[in-house]
This record gives C-alpha cells, structure tokens and sequence, in this order.
C-alpha cells in the first residue's frame, strides 16, 4: 500500500487499484500539473499487484488439446520426404539409362530406320530363337531317334524347352512390363503373353539351349564358338528389332543359364522315369 501526504502532514493510505478522481478544489489547472498527474496515476497502476490467472480446469485442458490438431511432422521426417533414398534414385537412373540405350540400339525397329536394310536378317534371326522350330526338332529327333542314349537327350531337351515356355510366361504375366513404343508388332507366332517384353524368351531359351548342346554333344571348338555366338545375336537381334529393352535382354541370358541347372538337377532317365521312356522305345 502506498501513501500520500495530504496538506495536514497526515498519511492516508490509499488504494492503488482505486481510480484517484481529483476534487474540485484540487484539480490541476495547469498543463504542467495535469502531465504531473497523470504520470503519477499511470505510476500507480503499474505497481498494483495483479489479480494470478485462475488455473485451467483439466476439461478446458483437453478441449484446447483436441482443437489443437494433429502434430506437425519432425523436421527429420520432412527430409525423408524431399530427400528420397539412395537406392529408388539409383533405380530409377537404371531404368532411364535402360530406356534410352533401347532407344538408341533399335536401329533396325522399322524399315526406315538407320539399319532398316537389315531388317529381314534379324527377322530370320528372331526365327531361329524362336520356341517352335526347336520344338518341333526335338519331337521330329525324338520319333528318328533309334538309340536310348539319344532319346535320353532330346526328351529332356523337350522338357528345358517346355519349361522354359512355363517359367517366362509366368514372369510376364507378373510383371507386365510393356514392349518398348518403337517396336512393331509383326513378331511370329506369338501368344497373348508376348505383349509383355520383360524378360526376353528368345534370350533364355538361346542362353538354355546353348547351354545344353555344350554339355551334351561332342562338338568341334569352330562349331562351339559359333553357338556361343549365336546365343549372343540372338539377344543383341531383339533390342536391334526394338523388341525389347537391354534389361529384357540380360536378364533373359541369366535366366537361361540358370534353367539349364533345373534341367540338370531334376534330368529324366530311364531309372527316374521309365514310363516316359517306355512310351518313346
């Protein structure tokens, strides 16, 4: 509590809070006493004490809580956000590189194309991969066949060629990746699946059969190196045609290889099926 003195030397205490109206007979007639007063009445009311703030009610608490919204993202999370991983960039650098290296190498995709004259040749390199012919020759060797050791071969020879159809018309069908769009659709014999370009099934059964004729027929060392080479022309054929992406591709070569492993591992024999090989005697 403050004091003021008034004329009589007598302290009157005097409320701070209150509003100090000046009487009549005491009110400042000057500019001067009138600043002087209401300085010393802004004076007062800063020095009173303040009333402290009720204390919020837990109710009020959670409505101010719920009204608040959902918390804002951690910064961290915002930088996972504009900062993708390193592996989806990479990826996705894989793929862009992918699509224009298939661009660039279709040269004989259309017969205005830069290689358009060579055309027909891939074309009959396309047949020569092709599923058909070599189904049929196995059956064809099969019925001349008059040895079992030859019968042996070209029965699991059918059996990799079989399996091979089965196992890239199921990857086509998970993955549906599209034919690359300067491609014609002027293929040979093709099936519903064939819309799909990934993997390439001229390249894994090139891959599978070369493979196989290696490690199964006596061959001169001119003879092996040319099969070798064929195996690749076919493959490097579809991308020159536009049939198919460098992915396509390499990843039907690997998978070539790898099937002739399941030919070896689960190979037909007399002892492991003889009611096949009874049938073919």
């Amino acid at each position: 509590m403050l004091h003021l003195r008034n004329r009589d030397h007598v302290c009157t205490p005097i409320d701070p809070t209150s509003t100090i109206m000046p009487s009549p007979r005491n009110s400042p007639k000057s500019s001067r006493e009138r600043r002087a007063h209401s300085n010393r009445l802004e004076f007062l009311s800063l020095m009173s004490p303040r009333s402290p703030m009720p204390p919020e009610s837990p109710s009020r608490r959670k409505d101010s809580t719920a009204s608040a919204g959902p918390p804002q993202a951690l910064p961290e999370e915002d930088c996972m956000k504009l900062n993708p991983s390193f592996l989806g960039i990479a990826l996705r650098s894989l793929l862009a590189i992918d699509l224009w290296a298939s661009k660039q190498l279709g040269v004989c995709a259309g017969e205005n194309s830069s290689w358009g004259s060579a055309r027909p040749l891939m074309k009959v390199i396309e047949i020569s991969g092709h599923g058909i012919p070599w189904l049929a020759g196995a059956l064809y060797g099969l019925y001349r066949s008059g040895s079992s050791a030859g019968r042996e071969v070209l029965i699991n020879l059918l059996f990799a060629l079989v399996l091979d159809v089965v196992l890239v018309a199921a990857v086509k069908g998970l993955v549906k990746r599209r034919r690359p769009a300067h491609n014609k659709m002027d293929m040979f014999a093709t099936i519903s699946v064939d819309k799909y370009s990934f993997p390439s099934g001229h390249a894994t059964r090139a891959a599978m059969v070369c493979r196989f004729i290696l490690h199964h027929l006596v061959l001169a060392v001119p003879l092996r190196v040319l099969l070798v080479l064929w195996a690749f022309v076919v493959g490097i054929s579809r991308v020159m045609l536009g049939r198919h992406n460098v992915s396509d591709v390499i990843f039907g070569l690997i998978m070539g290889y790898v099937q002739y492993s399941i030919v070896e591992y689960f190979w037909l024999s007399p002892f492991s099926a003889p009611a096949l090989f009874t049938a073919w005697s």
